[in-house]
Parts: structure tokens; sequence; C-alpha cells
């Protein structure tokens, strides 16, 4: 059987993983947006990259974690 190539891989793009503590996972999702930005851009930039791991998982955990560090990065932006 064939496996499918995912389209969003999160973790090898960022290192970020569910098991890692919550400033752990948000110091790596910051880590892995465009150096070049404004750091407004860049934490919007890391919080879609969250939000789109939230919607895209099907594991719960996974979930609720990738949706906390997406709402504390729009929570910066305010």
């Amino acid at each position: 059987m064939r496996r499918k190539k995912k389209w969003f891989e999160p973790k090898k793009h960022t290192g970020w993983k569910k098991s890692q503590s919550a400033p752990t996972r948000r110091r790596k999702l910051l880590a892995a947006a465009d150096k070049r930005k404004t750091l407004h851009n860049r934490y919007l930039e890391a919080g879609r990259k969250a939000q789109a791991l939230a919607n895209v998982t099907k594991d719960s955990a996974t979930r609720r974690a990738a949706n906390a560090d997406a709402n504390y990065f729009f929570g910066k932006l305010k």
C-alpha cells in the first residue's frame, strides 16, 4: 500500500510537538517565521501556522495545543 504524501507537515517545518511545553512550542513557531518581517507579521504567521495545524489534525490533544498557541499569537496582535 502506498502512503499518501501529506500536504501539511508542521513538524518538518517548525519542530512543533504537542508533548512540548507551551513556551517551547511557541518559541519554535516564532523561530520558523520569516525573520525579515516585522514582529507583528511574524506573530501573524506563527498564529496562522498553528491555526492551520489545528484545522487539519484529527488528534484532539494536538488540536487543543495548536488552538492555544494560535490564540496566544493572535492575542498578542491586539
